[in-house]
This record gives structure tokens, sequence and C-alpha cells, in this order.
């Protein structure tokens, strides 16, 4: 099989001054060791360093502070990246890793690198590991409580968070291997969490007391292959990408009313496109982006095969639908996308491309604002989260 290498931007490194004054910081993981090559995800030849990179996305046009070096993957949902509520530190988690093996093949990795943003550049201050295939990972409301969806043997790692120290504090079962949790996230104050569960169609929730997390017996049934799982803002609802058409069939994002009862539920299906990567709610919670791969991902000779990615805005209407409002072209094989603290910028991940590209949104259009050049295949995104 032939292999392509794709270059990268700049030297690795410790970049950039402190964080402090900063608008507003967005965290990009970004995997040197999976590129596309017509359709096929494969190990280049001469892989990159995995790279966390730092934005300002208060800064007009967003700005790239610079990268240091630390484990991730593009297998998982785009949510392999967590930012504390004070922009103190971040996680980042790598389900995947090279083999030692031989070239070209990887392995099932757990690591969690906690990453310091403040008083003085960007570093790795600790690795911790969580469970086989570490994928999304987030930070509770407080900041106190960190989750990690473990893909590979069908848990949630659980950790304390204090100011910078971050400590194991035990795991939960989800399901079996094969339900592959993908993603938590908290709502109800952080007393609940919900987790999406590619695997087995379903997304459990979760009840929280400090760092003991127990499983709800119920679950919710929002589609097929339920992947990237998003509530922020006001958290009345939740929505999530549902990704079981395998870049064959069209595929939906689910709406989910969080509050009008005692249980989560789903209350508006949409269809998006092929493979929904990832998406993000607005900080006030009025709209949704999703990053659509649009058949970008797949082989030149594919009939679905198309050279562009779309981003997509859906408005949230009460009593719980999901109306599209704009969308726009972007590169290929999105991952994740991060709205500004007052919703009029949009960072777009574009893993074949290796950039972020920023887009502008008045409430009715998108217009594209140029793009950020990454070390690596920008594969998960995230800002603090209101």
């Amino acid at each position: 099989m032939r292999l392509r290498v794709l270059s990268g931007v700049a030297a690795i490194g410790l970049l950039v001054s402190p964080c402090v004054g900063y608008g507003q910081i967005a965290v990009s993981a970004n995997d040197g060791k999976q590129v596309l090559d017509d359709g096929e995800q494969v190990v280049p030849a001469k892989p990159l360093p995995d790279t966390v990179s730092l934005i300002d996305l208060g800064a007009s046009p967003p700005k790239l502070l610079g990268s240091v070096t630390a484990p991730t993957s593009v297998i998982g949902p785009p949510a392999s990246v967590a930012v504390a509520p004070d922009e103190s530190i971040a996680l980042v988690t790598a389900a995947r890793k090279l083999s030692p093996a031989g070239p070209g093949g990887q392995g099932a990795d757990d690591q969690v690198s906690v990453i310091a943003l403040k008083d003085g550049p960007p570093r790795v201050i600790a690795t911790l590991q969580a469970g086989q295939g570490a994928s999304g990972v987030s930070i509770s409301p407080d900041g106190k409580l960190a989750l990690v969806a473990n893909r590979a043997e069908g848990t949630v790692s659980i950790f304390s968070i204090s100011g910078q120290t971050v400590r194991p504090a035990g795991s939960v079962v989800i399901g079996d291997a094969k339900s592959a949790p993908a993603e938590p996230v908290f709502f109800d104050g952080g007393k609940r969490a919900l987790v999406s569960r590619d695997g087995d169609h379903k997304i459990s929730v979760l009840r929280i007391d400090g760092t003991t997390v127990t499983v709800e017996a119920r679950t919710l049934a929002p589609g097929l292959r339920p992947y990237q799982i998003d509530t922020v803002g006001p958290r009345r609802f939740a929505v999530v990408g549902n990704i079981g058409g395998g870049g064959k069939d069209v595929d939906t994002v689910s709406l989910i009313d969080l509050v009008s009862e005692a249980f989560p539920r789903v209350v508006d299906v949409v269809s998006v496109g092929l493979t929904p990567e990832g998406l993000k709610m607005s900080p006030d919670g009025r709209f949704v982006a999703v990053n659509v791969n649009n058949g970008s991902n797949a082989s030149h000779t594919s009939p679905r095969y198309a050279k562009d990615g779309l981003v997509q805005v859906w408005r949230i209407d009460e009593p719980g639908k999901l109306v599209k409002v704009a969308e726009a072209k972007t590169g290929g094989w999105g991952q994740g996308i991060v709205w500004s603290k007052d919703g009029k910028t949009l960072l777009v991940q574009c893993m074949v491309e290796q950039r972020l590209d920023v887009f502008g949104f008045d409430g009715k259009r998108l217009k594209a604002k140029g793009a950020i050049a990454m070390p690596a295949g920008p594969a998960a995104i995230r800002t603090a989260e209101p």
C-alpha cells in the first residue's frame, strides 16, 4: 500500500509565553501518526509527533500560540481534550499508540496527559492511566471531577481535580467491551452525566456524588452509533451525532431534552449527511455547529466521495426542534469544532489539510475567514465550557 506523508508546520516545542491575558483559549489535540490514503486510515512512513496546540480564540483573527508534544489519537470522537473552567489545565487522552511490533501498526492506549496552561508556557505536568482506548473526556462545571470514556473496555474512568493536581478515583462499568463508550458530558449541575455508546447504539446516564459514580439501568436510544455528544450553557438540551451510516448512508443528529422530565429523552432527530464527526453547542445553548465529513474521507473512486466537508449550523427551537440555518464548505475528514465566547466565531478541524478553518457566524450565515495551519492532523478540540 502506498503511504502518503503529509508535511507539518513549524518546529514543535514550548513556543508561547504564559497564557494569562488572552481572551479565550482553544486547545487542539493533533494526531501525527494517522493520515488518509485514498480513503484508508494509515500510519505514514514518517509519523509526525502527536501534539497539543493552544489557539487564542479571543484574537481577531484567531492565532496559534504554540504547541507541546503529547500523545493523542484521531480514533474516537473529537473530544479527547477537555479544558478546566478556569483554563488552568487541559486533559488530553490517547486512545491509540504506535505498535512496538513493527511499522504501520497501532494498538490501544490508556494515557491521560495533564497540561498546565498558566504560569508559564504550556507543559505536560503529569501522565496518568485511564482504561484501554481512552477517548472522550470531560471536566465537571465546578472543575473538581473528570470522566474519561474507555472505548476498548466498556468503562468510564474517574479523576478528582484540585487546582493542577489530578488523581485517579476509580472507574465504573458502562457495558461490555463492545459497548464502546465514546464520550461523557456533565449536566444537572454536575450531578449527572450522559455517556454515548457507539458500539451498541445507546446513551447511559450516570449519577454523581463527589467521586462516587453509579450507572442508571435505563438508557436512551438516539440513533445508530451515537458518537460525539455535547451540552453547554444553560444545559437545557444535549445533542449527539449518530454515525451508523458508515460513510454510505445518511446520518443524523439527535436532540435530547434534559429538564422537562426526570429522565432525559430524545425529542428530535434530523438528517445531516454523511458522518457528523464533530458537533458543538454555542455557549448560549441556542445553536449547534456540526462538522460533517460529507464523503471527504472516502476513496476517490467512491460514488460518495466529495473533496470538501461541510460545516452546518442548526438552531434549537422550543419546545425541542432542530432547524437548519446555515451551511458552508470546509476541509476534508473534519473532526472537532468550537465556538468563541460571543458565538460569532467557529474553529473547524480539518485532518486532510492539517488546518483549522475559521468561520464567522452572524446568526443567519457562515462566512469563511481564513485558516490556521497546524503541526499535525487536528483530531480534537475544546475550550473551557460555560
